[in-house]
């Protein structure tokens, strides 16, 4: 069933699936993902893309269509994936959906042309915290539901750009403090929080899945690279959370690189685009490349 703010219909500025609307596993209407294919005959390198809207809003069409056109121009198919969020069912429901969607993915490599050694996992917001899960949580059972589908197909990820996740919901209010975020920005810990209602209560109140829904839990030195970009003025996911990604991978020897950018949180208030200039499409997709060797 749709979750109220979802769009009812999915709009890529112009772009048309190769492959619209696949379902990737079967319990919900929400499971379901558009592939776009680049021009040739592959197999190519994946880029899933991981929505944000605080965990309760949003939909596959809010994919960045100039980063998703620059990826297909260097031969790099983009997967843009449905999730369930919190109004339908609460952690780790969407982390098990991003799985699944990696697996089916996969799974079906050779049909949809795809090389299923080179899969990117690309979230903003509440999808870069999912996307994260996904580098990190690579040999975690518990994640990979098989009721979802493609049981015993991996689901790690060969490389994680995270656009301004959250990452430790007990510590997100500290941070923004830290930051000197004004009152309004320090409510994450409330029970009526985006947090709170991912999880099913205050986090305080849930430490155990406030542990299990942050990245840093399950970092391990075989982790895939990642790529963390962040805005310097960003209150509503305040800078902090980056920063202990990024220092807790580093120390564990895992490739993490830190872009601290000057705009908020993504391009929202910012009067010309900085997550989507020129410059840092370019940065995003060579790193892309780098990681899948294109």
């Amino acid at each position: 069933m749709a979750q109220p703010g979802r769009p009812p219909g999915v709009a890529y500025g112009g772009m048309k699936p190769s492959f619209p609307g696949v379902a990737y596993a079967g319990i919900s209407e929400t499971q379901k993902l558009d592939l776009f294919l680049p021009e040739g005959d592959g197999p190519f390198p994946l880029v899933v893309n991981i929505h944000g809207g605080a965990f309760r809003f949003g939909g596959r069409g809010m994919l960045d269509a100039p980063i998703a056109k620059a990826l297909l121009q260097e031969g790099i198919a983009v997967a843009s994936i449905d999730y369930r969020l919190s109004g339908e069912a609460k952690f780790p429901a969407a982390v098990l959906d991003a799985k699944a969607a990696v697996r089916f993915l996969r799974a079906n490599a050779g049909k949809y042309r795809l090389d299923g050694g080179k899969f990117v996992a690309f979230g903003q917001s509440a999808g870069g915290n999912l996307a994260s899960m996904l580098g990190t949580s690579g040999g975690v059972a518990e994640f990979d539901d098989p009721t979802l589908g493609n049981a015993g197909v991996s689901s790690r990820v060969q490389g994680v750009i995270d656009w301004f996740g959250p990452t430790d919901f007990l510590k997100m209010d500290a941070h923004a403090a830290e930051q000197g975020c004004p009152e309004q920005a320090r409510r994450h810990g409330e029970a009526d929080s985006p947090e709170a209602l991912y999880l099913g209560g205050r986090p305080a109140d849930l430490p155990e899945l406030a542990a299990k829904s942050n990245p840093i839990t399950f970092i391990t030195p075989d982790d895939p690279p990642f790529l963390l970009q962040k805005g310097e003025k960003d209150c509503v996911v305040p800078v902090g959370q980056s920063r202990i990604l990024s220092d807790t991978l580093k120390a564990a020897g895992v490739r993490a690189e830190l872009d601290m950018l000057p705009a908020g949180h993504g391009d929202m208030g910012s009067p010309v685009p900085v997550f989507l200039s020129a410059e840092n499409i370019a940065r995003v997709t060579g790193f892309v490349k780098s990681v899948v060797g294109r």
